[in-house]
């Protein structure tokens, strides 16, 4: 029961980035539905490879830290505020992108409400992150959510595959001007939003403090595996059946995801079920990070014992352990977002694959060294190999405009940490922050 409740919340953010991951694929490739299944064949494979990576920081740190202590132990504690940076952002744009995407399925499934879209989604974000006032009461919650989202996919995986209501009618792509093996490779680095989430086991095995490290790392192991199993799994199923179905771009008062679960199963109760539990799914997601996110701005707050990095008021909390002040920053930001991108997440799948690609790369980088520190060239070269991917991952992001803002941001909020750090005069364990959030 421990590791149900442990795993399926934990995944239930890449889970719930399913809902518009796909969609942000198609797009990029301007509707060819002959390359999104390759395309998403390749952003599961890279997927695979960072959470390699993650495999490895479990082991290593046992404890929780993820790519913050790795960062630290192989370049010094000074590159701790890379990776908590982009963390920062990737929390507020999680909040942001997953909220919008719950508004768009309720939408989808009462079209009525389109003109009400942002206040739908003001509402949502009001609601999810006023529940983050009674604390992390809602992890098991959280597991029967992702659960039922996982049950009903596939339930509507097997009306599609055997007899589906209906087929689609993809308008043809429009010739993008170069080759369809360039057209996926410049296409599938705005997917990688399915990535974000990956890191999250490696972090969360600090909640685990009844067990030993040999069971924590199990846990965050096992964990990892279910993640890809289920994302890998869900994610090319769709797509197949999107493909096989003509599922193309959808209107502006739906969503891909819904038009093949619409297709699939017909206008009946399948599909209602369908919405309904991938919205509250994303709206769990949204929750996870309203909790994770101030328990990071709690952690560097300190404690009256020991002065932290942030204003000690970043870290009051009411009866319930929640760092209210935080809640509301992280509410803010989050508001803020969602108007500027209209309510529409796929305006925001893009910021969305920067700031956490940062982190992936800081620890990918560090266990490349501890690598070669060891001197175990193979390992070296998968890890720099795979470092070399979410590189270029996250310059062919850059380069897309926009989410140059989204880098900007975890920069600046990494040099503002250190600068900080440096003036409460470097107070040390700054690298185990990650592990400490989680286990406030």
């Amino acid at each position: 029961m421990l590791f149900f409740a442990f795993a399926f919340a934990v995944i239930a953010d890449p889970v719930s980035s399913v809902a518009y991951a796909i969609e942000a694929a198609l797009r990029a490739l301007h509707g060819d539905l002959a390359l999104l299944l390759p395309t998403m064949t390749l952003v599961i494979g890279l997927v695979i490879v960072v959470t390699a990576n993650y495999w490895q920081l479990v082991r290593r740190f046992p404890k929780g830290g993820g790519a913050a202590a790795a960062a630290a132990r192989a370049f010094g504690p000074r590159w701790t505020f890379l990776p908590i940076g982009a963390l920062v952002v990737d929390f507020v744009l999680t909040i942001g992108i997953s909220i919008s995407a719950a508004a768009s399925a309720v939408i989808a499934l009462f079209p009525g409400l389109a003109p009400l879209r942002i206040p739908l989604a003001l509402l949502l974000v009001l609601v999810v992150g006023g529940l983050t006032w009674f604390g992390h009461g809602g992890r098991l919650l959280f597991a029967v959510m992702t659960v039922a989202f996982v049950a009903v996919s596939v339930t509507v995986l097997v009306y599609g595959f055997a007899a589906p209501h209906a087929t689609g009618h993809a308008a043809a792509a429009h010739d993008p001007g170069h080759s369809a093996m360039l057209a996926v490779v410049l296409a599938f680095p705005v997917a990688m939003a399915l990535a974000t989430g990956v890191e999250a086991p490696s972090t969360a095995i600090a909640q685990l403090g009844q067990l030993d490290d040999t069971h924590r790392r199990r846990f965050g192991r096992g964990t990892l595996a279910l993640l890809v199993t289920i994302v890998g799994g869900l994610t090319l199923t769709l797509t197949w059946l999107a493909v096989r179905l003509h599922i193309g771009i959808p209107g502006t008062d739906s969503t891909q995801i819904a038009d093949i679960a619409h297709a699939a199963a017909g206008p009946g109760w399948l599909y209602g079920a369908f919405q309904l539990t991938s919205s509250l799914l994303l709206l769990a997601a949204a929750s996870s990070s309203f909790q994770a996110g101030p328990g990071l701005l709690k952690a560097l707050s300190g404690t009256p014992e020991r002065p932290g990095v942030l204003p000690p008021v970043l870290g009051h909390t009411n009866r319930h352990h929640t760092p209210y002040w935080s809640v509301v920053v992280y509410l803010a930001a989050a508001a803020l977002i969602i108007i500027a991108a209209a309510g529409q997440e796929q305006e925001l799948v893009l910021f969305y694959a920067v700031a956490v690609f940062v982190s992936f790369l800081v620890g990918l980088l560090a266990m490349t060294r501890f690598a070669l520190g060891e001197r175990k060239p193979a390992l070296a070269w998968v890890n720099g190999v795979a470092a070399a991917a979410v590189a270029f991952t996250l310059v062919v992001n850059l380069l897309r405009g926009w989410p140059v803002l989204s880098m900007v941001a975890t920069l600046l909020i990494a040099a503002g940490l250190y600068l900080r750090w440096n003036r409460a005069g470097r107070p040390s364990g700054i690298e185990d922050v990650e592990s400490q959030a989680e286990a406030l």
